[in-house]
């Protein structure tokens, strides 16, 4: 399904793909313009030329959410390109999983950093674009996707799980903050999905666990989680989706 988005200007994180780049690609059919945040230039560069040769408008912006001076450079790439975004998807993110006891602070400080830190410097970087489109009537809407592991327990997933849970509680800080201004704010919790996020994982036996559950629970696809996000964002200004999860009919 399409959605009319047309007017409105998206920044989407984690566009090179996943989650990312079906939301990207599908708020671009619904006539938004879209801009692309992730590392991987290349991607970026594909996703962008694909979705001009469907007729739509997008820019691929690289950078890394876990730095700040890049994040700031990449606003300003978005605003001289598009002008004012009304319209932020944060959906980078990494899942790490390893046991408490292996002690590993790299996998740590990277989740930390994207998912969570990640996602308050884009906040940070279009919130004043918000407010001031919302301020003219229009529609202004901030999703970031956080994950059922916020509130799900799975073992050897606990720092993964802390940083979504502290995605969810932000978003739903952030509403009390930006709703009287009206900027809605929307936080979605997927459940299994099929997303190149298990290929981040380097140990063996949790990667078997997890092809174990793909086995069992047919997964929901990216483009689900982007149909829900576009289907959000297109209400009218005053009706806001505080929170989706959303899971694999099968998974409890």
């Amino acid at each position: 399904m399409t959605y009319s988005l047309t007017g409105r200007t998206a920044v989407v994180t984690g566009a090179a793909s996943g989650m990312g780049e079906a939301t990207a690609r599908l708020l671009a059919a619904g006539g938004a313009r879209v801009a692309l945040l992730a590392r991987r230039a290349d991607r970026l560069t594909e996703l962008a030329a694909k979705i001009t040769a469907d007729g739509g408008q997008a820019l691929a912006v690289p950078v890394d959410i876990t730095d700040q001076e890049a994040v700031d450079r990449a606003a300003e790439a978005v605003h001289r390109a598009f002008g004012r975004v009304d319209l932020v998807v944060n959906a980078a993110g990494v899942m790490l999983p390893n046991p408490l006891a292996d002690g590993r602070l790299d996998e740590w400080t990277t989740m930390v950093d994207t998912n969570l830190t990640g996602a308050l410097r884009v906040v940070r970087a279009f919130r004043d674009d918000l407010v001031a489109a919302a301020a003219e009537g229009a529609a202004a809407d901030l999703v970031n996707v956080s994950s059922i592991g916020a509130h799900v327990p799975f073992p050897n997933y606990a720092v993964y799980g802390a940083t979504k849970a502290a995605l969810t509680q932000l978003s739903t800080a952030l509403r009390t903050e930006l709703g009287p201004l009206d900027v809605r704010v929307t936080n979605v919790e997927p459940g299994l999905t099929d997303t190149e996020l298990g290929g981040h994982i380097d140990n063996a036996e949790l990667s078997a666990q997890l092809d174990g559950m793909f086995a069992v629970i047919p997964p929901l696809a990216a483009g689900d989680i982007a149909d829900l996000i576009a289907w959000t964002v297109s209400r009218r200004p005053g009706v806001n989706l505080c929170q989706a999860i959303v899971l694999p009919t099968r998974q409890a």
